[in-house]
């Protein structure tokens, strides 16, 4: 369980929190009386967020891009605060499409936000966590963090990146009393495609019913996600509060759907070929 201070209000430090999950999970700890660190590129974007909330919000400009932002951001949540409970890694964004046509400027780009901006963002609150024994760490992956999507690679090798990292890092952190969640959303009315999501269009005719349709349907539901970002970071804010929680958060009937599907269908092709796997190793004796 996240401890808390003896006023019994944990601080969140939450990043990404201008618009989406961010912005819903930011209100929700906040409106419980809780304490939030609530970043944004610019910090002007979230003062709505922090307005009469006094001491308990501290708004901070933060691109998870610069590290000397993510510096400046901890020590002065920690100073305001005295330490963090629960690091949120929500900042990142969406880029779409075929691998063939995927340029590599836009990689890199979303790689530096998606992952290596999470990383180092987690390696700097760790000493705090560590020094306490106890935090919780929070990573907002995707159902493509364990799903890859035709028009969605890159976007998937992120997540599937950031799901890789929370496995070492929760091996890493049970011993000394950190936990790590991987929330794994599928489609949310968050507005994602229109304000996070970056698209090189399809030109080559072999994508076109593949990758090229998959990117046109993102563009063309957006606005009409069934998943509630409200109901979103209710739930998030549900398993900070229990003693053993998830590894694995999915979130949405849609996601629920692909997630399990995926996994049972990749156990089942794993046991087919489960003569030839292990009989890969030197013969016994």
């Amino acid at each position: 369980m996240t401890d808390t201070n003896p006023t019994g209000t944990p601080v969140w430090f939450i990043t990404g929190c201008s618009t989406g999950f961010g912005q819903a999970l930011a209100r929700n700890v906040l409106a419980r009386g809780w304490r939030a660190v609530v970043t944004a590129r610019d910090k002007a974007r979230v003062a709505s967020l922090v307005e009469g909330m006094g001491s308990r919000a501290l708004a901070l400009d933060l691109d998870v891009t610069d590290g000397a932002q993510i510096e400046s951001a901890v020590a002065a949540a920690t100073a305001h605060f005295g330490h963090i409970d629960v690091l949120v890694n929500n900042a990142g964004y969406g880029y779409q499409s075929s691998i063939e046509e995927g340029e590599e400027a836009q990689i890199r780009r979303q790689f530096d936000a998606n992952v290596f901006g999470l990383f180092a963002m987690t390696r700097a609150v760790l000493p705090g966590m560590r020094a306490r024994r106890q935090g919780h760490v929070i990573n907002i992956t995707s159902v493509a963090g364990l799903v890859g999507f035709q028009g969605s690679g890159y976007y998937a090798a992120s997540k599937h990146a950031v799901e890789g990292f929370s496995d070492a890092l929760a091996a890493e952190g049970a011993p000394i009393g950190i936990q790590v969640t991987c929330i794994e959303p599928g489609p949310f009315r968050t507005d994602w495609a229109g304000r996070s999501l970056y698209q090189t269009p399809n030109r080559i005719a072999e994508y076109a019913e593949t990758a090229g349709a998959r990117m046109q349907l993102t563009a063309s539901v957006s606005g009409a996600q069934p998943g509630d970002p409200e109901r979103a970071a209710e739930a998030m804010v549900q398993v900070t509060q229990l003693d053993a929680p998830p590894r694995h958060l999915v979130l949405g009937a849609i996601g629920f759907e692909a997630i399990t599907g995926k996994l049972r269908s990749r156990i089942a092709e794993i046991e087919q070929w489960r003569a030839t796997s292990v009989g890969a190793d030197f013969p016994a004796g």
